[in-house]
């Protein structure tokens, strides 16, 4: 563990500690402290997340079927884990009595189920199954109104369609969220559907590790027919939209979504909308969707055009705008409220700086003004070594190795003392008020 872990998984006890501290004094005041607790998914349900960077052989027969579906494989340390205590046993021998004892363990177990939905008892075997990865009484209701034939899957079936996605590198502790987001998911054939989509993603150029996220991200991608709907889009993005075909698995892996919405019509109301509001050509539009696709997905009432307005009304003409989003298009996915305006009063009022630096250093706006900013530049004043006149923005870009050599003079022990002293210390004043 690096020295700067070691610091902040330090600062995040101290807090918590702090935080303990703090509700036994509001309880004393008769404040009453709201508590809650987390639970660790794999410890509880005794399921190991598999490695995402599987070895992808599209063509060596990487996605055959595997012996033993009584255990979920992992590919890349040889070895099993079960995934419940019913498919632990499915393959044994038991006798009529042992069978009649689950029976009507299961019954009791789904008591609520079979009262609520129209359930017979082959389902136990999957919500068994399912239960595996935390799924509950609550989830298996959510799904039976969403798509209720999600829950007649034949249990073999659906372990074997949830093993093929853990070999490509989906998290044991995401196939809840994925089930709840694409109930549908339990349905889709390995051999139909879930390898022609997978080999559709490799073919992309999208590395082996980040298949899994990106299903985990857009589980709905199986549900799209890869001629008719993907790959046009992935031709609409290249041809139409003028993305590189060199940036194309970058643009997918930091916005999934984009394969299966209506890029066509996002695409021509924001080249529209830009090329209007701020007189933006083509080129920079599309330089600012590569590097930040989710643009396509944003409001322009809600989104776009309220940042567009903020950066004009502290002074940025529509030329600065544009050079500050092509930069840094994530500027339109942050908070006014919470991001972008106290930004600029830290700016203004603290740093003494002008307005117009933000078109040098755009990547202002996106750095932590807790974690990075506000440490850095009071670090600094601290020393007597904050330069006369507006406060560098420069001093903020490099790590914080490079800033204790370059800017402090000091080691990054010293600094990150102070900055953990100086977070407790805020963090104490939000708290008090």
């Amino acid at each position: 563990m690096t020295l700067r872990k070691m610091m902040l998984k330090k600062t995040r006890m101290m807090i918590g500690f702090l935080t303990m501290i703090l509700q036994e004094i509001k309880q004393n005041r008769g404040m009453q402290a709201k508590q809650g607790k987390h639970e660790n998914f794999e410890s509880r349900w005794g399921v190991r997340s598999l490695n995402s960077g599987k070895s992808l052989e599209m063509n060596k027969g990487r996605f055959g079927k595997r012996k033993g579906r009584n255990a979920l494989y992992m590919r890349n340390t040889g070895s099993f884990h079960n995934t419940s205590k019913f498919l632990a046993t499915t393959g044994s021998s038991a006798g009529d009595a042992k069978e009649k004892d689950v029976g009507i363990s299961s019954k009791t177990k789904y008591h609520r189920l079979i009262e609520e939905l129209d359930l017979d008892e082959g389902c136990f075997a999957l919500l068994d199954y399912l239960s595996g990865f935390g799924l509950k009484d609550s989830h298996f209701i959510q799904m039976y109104e969403r798509h209720m034939p999600s829950l007649q899957i034949n249990v073999v079936s659906a372990q074997e369609r949830l093993e093929f996605l853990l070999s490509v590198g989906v998290k044991c502790r995401d196939i809840r969220k994925m089930i709840m987001r694409q109930p549908q998911i339990l349905e889709y054939t390995v051999e139909n559907n879930l390898k022609s989509h997978v080999a559709f993603l490799a073919g992309l150029d999208i590395p082996d590790s980040k298949i899994g996220q990106i299903i985990t991200a857009t589980p709905s991608l199986f549900s799209y027919s890869v001629e008719n709907s993907l790959k046009p889009t992935v031709r609409y993005l290249l041809e139409e939209v003028g993305i590189q075909k060199s940036d194309l698995s970058k643009v997918v892996q930091l916005s999934p979504q984009i394969l299966v919405q209506r890029i066509d019509s996002s695409w021509n109301t924001r080249l529209k909308f830009l090329a209007k509001e701020l007189g933006a050509p083509r080129d920079s539009i599309v330089k600012m969707v590569t590097k930040h696709p989710q643009l396509l997905h944003y409001s322009i009432e809600d989104g776009l055009l309220p940042r567009i307005n903020f950066l004009r009304s502290i002074g940025l003409r529509n030329a600065d705008i544009l050079k500050v989003l092509t930069s840094l298009a994530q500027v339109l996915s942050l908070s006014l409220e919470k991001n972008l305006k106290p930004k600029y009063m830290y700016l203004i009022n603290e740093l003494r700086n002008e307005v117009h630096s933000l078109t040098k250093y755009p990547m202002y706006l996106s750095l932590s003004l807790d974690q990075r900013i506000r440490p850095r530049h009071r670090f600094l004043v601290s020393l007597k070594k904050a330069p006369k006149g507006p406060f560098p923005l420069s001093s903020f870009v490099p790590t914080d190795e490079h800033f204790c050599q370059q800017w402090a003079g000091t080691s990054l022990d010293k600094y990150l003392d102070f900055r953990q002293k100086l977070l407790l210390r805020d963090f104490a004043k939000k708290y008090e008020r």
